[in-house]
C-alpha cells in the first residue's frame, strides 16, 4: 500500500515540509510506502477548460501533472500540503490539483485523501476546506485527526516547535493508515460500493 504526498509549498524545507515529514515517519512505522514530491516551486499553469483531456486521457499541457497521473492512480492515499496565502492554498498547487483531478479518467473512489495546511496564524480552516473539496467531489474518503489538519509557524522550521500541530499530524497519519488498510480489507471481502450512472442536472431550463 502506498501514500503519495505532495508538498505544495515553494520552500522544500519549510513548515509544510515539517508537517508532511512528521506524517511520513508514522506511515513508515505503519508499514506503508510513501513518495513525497515537491510541487510548490514548479511552473504549472492553470486549466483552460479546453476539454482535450476527455479525448487524450491526459492533460493537453505535458508537464508534471501528466507525470503525477500514474502515481496518483497507483496510490491508496493522497496527502496534499500547502502554506496559507490570503486564506487560500498556494495558487501553483491549486492549478496542479485542478488539472490533475479533472484530466485523469481513472476512478478515484476509496482512495483516502488528507489535506495539511501551515500558516503563521490564520486562514488555516479556509485553506483546509478548499483542499478537501478535491477529495469529496471524487468519492475519496477524507482522513481526519484530533483537530483540523493544521500546523503553525512563520519562519522555516518553526512549525517543529508546535507540539500540538505535530501531534495532530501524527494522529492524522495513524488514522489515514487505518483507513487505507481497512478499505483494502473491505475491497477484498465486499468489493467497492455500487455506482449508479451519473445524472448531470443543469440548473438552467
Amino acid at each position: 500500500m502506498k501514500i503519495l504526498m505532495l508538498n505544495g509549498s515553494p520552500r522544500p524545507h519549510g513548515n509544510t515540509a515539517a508537517a508532511l515529514e512528521e506524517m511520513e515517519k508514522v506511515f513508515a512505522a505503519e508499514g506503508l510506502e510513501t513518495e513525497l514530491i515537491h510541487v510548490g516551486n514548479r511552473d504549472i499553469r492553470g486549466c483552460i477548460a479546453c476539454g482535450r483531456c476527455a479525448e487524450m486521457g491526459r492533460c493537453v499541457f505535458d508537464d508534471i501533472v501528466n507525470e503525477l497521473s500514474p502515481k496518483f492512480e497507483a496510490c491508496d492515499g493522497l496527502v496534499v500540503g500547502s502554506p496559507v496565502y490570503y486564506a487560500s492554498a498556494n495558487a501553483t498547487l491549486v492549478a496542479l490539483l485542478t488539472r490533475l483531478f479533472y484530466s485523469t479518467p481513472f476512478d478515484k473512489s476509496m482512495k483516502v485523501g488528507a489535506a495539511v495546511v501551515a500558516a503563521r496564524r490564520g486562514g488555516l480552516s479556509a485553506t483546509f476546506d478548499e483542499l478537501n473539496k478535491f477529495f469529496t467531489i471524487s468519492g475519496m474518503p477524507v482522513a481526519s485527526s484530533q483537530y483540523w489538519n493544521s500546523i503553525h509557524g512563520r519562519v522555516a522550521g518553526e512549525a517543529r516547535q508546535d507540539a500540538e500541530g505535530l501531534q495532530t499530524m501524527r494522529t492524522l497519519a495513524r488514522n489515514m493508515s487505518f483507513l487505507v488498510k481497512s478499505i483494502a480489507l473491505g475491497r477484498e471481502r465486499y468489493g467497492l460500493p455500487e455506482k449508479e450512472e451519473f445524472q448531470r442536472t443543469d440548473f438552467i431550463r
